[in-house]
């Protein structure tokens, strides 16, 4: 998803080595909203209004982002709750359509969904193809230590020390370009693991990944010793020409801004926020 591309792999392998959960897939005509043809008018947001409901795509396996509780409870999830807020300020019902991540782009482009929240990061590549909100996510990549490590403080001190990684992440790229040895390892849970019993050094991952982790491990003696400046932002998609929709759900986004509703979510489900 290019949210620093591995997030989902990385909270995929966080699921499955400490029983969090991280592709449902749903079925169903979501009933999208119409794209304007050419020289045509914008009907993304009165169609909705006139449907009574917004029609939003996600994976509903992707804990803690969207997902079932207890595995078979009501969807729910930090993306799941962000867009039922916008939602209600935009006066209509959420409708969810689950569906693997691998069909998710495909299905907003036949028009089964109105939008899609799942954690799906801004990049060119997609602004060309398609319509994003103001990002309600941001994250950056972390270097995760033991919290009486003094010896890293930065990418640059990662030289000689060896990191955990997967060799198919963009995080491996960073340790190795910071000049760290690289054990390689399935994911994020082996990686952590070997860090507290501290067989390497440091692990580099999303710090998304390491806020859920510390959300529900707050006694694991770990902590961020520093952090990349280039972030990733993440958003609702529409189809390009919807920007009325989004408009609207900018504008409730900045609403639920405001008034704290997007920090409160955060801090649920991340001990902190990353809404901005």
């Amino acid at each position: 998803m290019n949210r620093f591309p591995t997030r989902r792999s990385a909270i995929a392998a966080t699921v499955a080595g400490l029983a969090l959960a991280l592709s449902g897939c749903g079925g169903g005509t979501g009933g999208g909203s119409q794209t304007p043809a050419a020289g045509g008018s914008d009907t993304s947001l009165s169609d909705v209004k006139s449907k009574g409901e917004i029609v939003i795509a996600t994976e509903g396996t992707y804990k803690p982002f969207s997902f079932h509780a207890e595995g078979a409870g009501d969807l729910t999830g930090f993306d799941v709750e962000i867009a039922k807020a916008v939602a209600e300020k935009l006066g209509v019902k959420a409708r969810f359509e689950e569906t693997q991540f691998d069909g998710i782009f495909a299905g907003l482009d036949a028009k089964r969904f109105d939008t899609i929240a799942n954690q799906i990061s801004i990049n060119a590549e997609r602004k060309a193809k398609y319509d994003f909100s103001t990002p309600y996510t941001v994250s950056t990549g972390v270097i995760v230590t033991k919290a009486d490590d003094s010896s890293i403080t930065s990418f640059e001190s990662l030289k000689g020390k060896t990191t955990a990684q997967s060799l198919t992440s963009n995080f491996y790229k960073m340790a190795v370009d910071a000049g760290a040895n690289v054990q390689s390892v399935e994911g994020w849970a082996q990686g952590v693991a070997l860090v507290r019993q501290g067989r390497v050094d440091a692990i580099v991952n999303d710090k998304l990944t390491y806020l859920d982790y510390a959300k529900t491990n707050p006694d694991s003696g770990l902590k961020i010793a520093a952090e990349t400046t280039e972030k990733s932002e993440s958003a609702f998609v529409f189809r390009k020409g919807s920007t009325e929709l989004a408009a609207a759900v900018d504008k409730a986004l900045a609403d639920l801004s405001a008034d704290g509703t997007l920090a409160k979510i955060s801090e649920k489900y991340f001990g902190a926020d990353v809404t901005k």
